[in-house]
């Protein structure tokens, strides 16, 4: 079993000077992306593909085929599906918009961003996500992808954004996910039918972006109301 002791660190007496900072993320964040492009799809997926996988292949396909349709990259800015969307887009002379944050293992920020900015802390850098996406689409990936979905989910489901488009691209990744969803979650009343239709599965970039493009010409878009 772990040591839950181990490297335990009291945060109290630096609370306040915490909240300053967080404070002074916000302003900056929000100061960088009032600038952006009014169009920027969010591309979440994992920092640990490598170069040689299909998946990496696919998010860079994507990337391209977003800034072909006019739309801006939004990622988290480090490597893996994160740098194959940044990459595609920046390929094809779109924009890269990269949300970095420093992590002890994985973070290192790709050199496909034509907008970077950075953060310190996670839950800042979500908003950013949420407040200027016109929609999210998630690629395989770990626990942080799995956090960024469920944010998306619950701040769509509970009507604190407005309706986006939520794509998830490879059936056989999410399969599992989606099973769990309407046998488990739906069948226990934990979520209501309509909940599952907020949530389109997809197996490649050209399908997802066909299917983002008829979203867009449809309504079935916007951003974070910030109530």
């Amino acid at each position: 079993m772990r040591n839950y002791n181990e490297n335990l660190v009291d945060f109290m007496p630096m609370d306040s000077w915490r909240v300053m900072r967080i404070m002074a993320e916000f302003v900056d964040s929000f100061e960088k992306m009032r600038h952006k492009p009014k169009a920027l799809v969010s591309v979440f997926g994992s920092a640990r593909t490598p170069e040689d996988d299909p998946v990496y292949a696919s998010a860079r396909e994507l990337g391209g085929k977003l800034a072909e349709a006019g739309y801006g990259v939004i990622t988290g800015g480090g490597p893996g599906v994160m740098e194959a969307a940044s990459r595609g887009a920046y390929e094809k002379n779109g924009i890269s918009v990269g949300l970095n944050i420093e992590l002890p293992m994985e973070q290192h920020p790709n050199p496909y961003q034509t907008h970077s900015i950075s953060f310190n802390y996670f839950f800042v850098r979500k908003v950013s996500f949420l407040k200027y996406s016109t929609a999210i689409i998630v690629y395989p990936g770990g626990f942080g992808t799995l956090d960024e979905l469920s944010e998306v989910l619950t701040m769509v489901q509970t009507g604190k954004i407005n309706l986006i488009p939520i794509i998830f691209v490879n059936r056989k990744f999410w399969s599992g996910l989606i099973k769990w969803f309407k046998n488990t979650m739906l069948a226990e009343k934990m979520i209501s039918p309509e909940d599952m239709e907020l949530i389109e599965v997809v197996d490649t970039a050209e399908e997802a972006v066909a299917y983002l493009k008829e979203c867009h010409k449809y309504g079935k878009s916007g951003s974070v109301k910030l109530n």
